[in-house]
């Protein structure tokens, strides 16, 4: 349930801010905030991050759906409160940049996605790439903690997988070693065959 608010309020987060950037702010005439330190450039990103992939939008597309189906699945089995936050990042910050695919201009597939954020030295971002870095930060924080998405530690899988080696298969003492029950011969109370109990004739 944490997973799909976080991811819902991403969504909702990116695709409002993304239509003020459209309303408001022109490629032509970016807006300069902190003496230049937050500049809103407007831009329309065929690409993904830094520009890449210009050319295969198509394809950026079914990654990203692909990335979203997976979250979805992972989603059942998630008991961790941290994975839940950072793959509900993920999982609306990719949600945002693939309704821009699917829907904005030029075709279904092929869209530009809508990028207005820029830092100095840093390529022009929006809030659904800020939300899927955060994600993945938060996700490398995890495994280097050892925090399993299922709420386990690996270091209590790594105890119990050591108890139980440790403790090893249990042989029941009253059994032989071919686990019969039978007494090994010659040993105990028994007498040889063809002798007498009480020394008669």
């Amino acid at each position: 349930m944490l997973l799909l608010i976080v991811a819902a309020v991403a969504l909702a987060a990116d695709y409002a801010t993304k239509e003020i950037a459209l309303a408001r702010f022109s490629p032509q005439d970016p807006v300069e905030l902190l003496g230049g330190l937050l500049r809103f450039t407007l831009i329309f990103n065929p690409g993904a991050a830094f520009s890449i992939g210009t050319g295969v939008t198509w394809l950026l597309t079914l990654i990203a759906l692909g990335v979203v189906v997976y979250i979805l699945r992972v989603a059942r089995t998630l008991r961790s409160t941290g994975w839940a936050l950072a793959l509900g990042l993920i999982l609306g910050g990719a949600s945002g940049n693939l309704m821009d695919r699917f829907f904005r201009e030029p075709a279904p597939l092929h869209g530009w996605v809508v990028d207005w954020i820029q830092l100095p030295n840093w390529p022009v971002f929006n809030i659904a790439d800020s939300c899927i870095v955060t994600g993945g930060v938060l996700v490398v924080i995890l495994a280097f903690r050892g925090i399993n998405p299922d709420g386990t530690r690996e270091s209590e899988r790594e105890a119990a997988a050591a108890a139980a080696a440790a403790e090893g298969p249990v042989e029941d003492e009253a059994q032989g070693p071919s686990g019969s029950g039978e007494r090994p011969s010659g040993t105990g109370g028994g007498h040889a065959p063809g002798t007498k109990e009480d020394g008669g004739e």
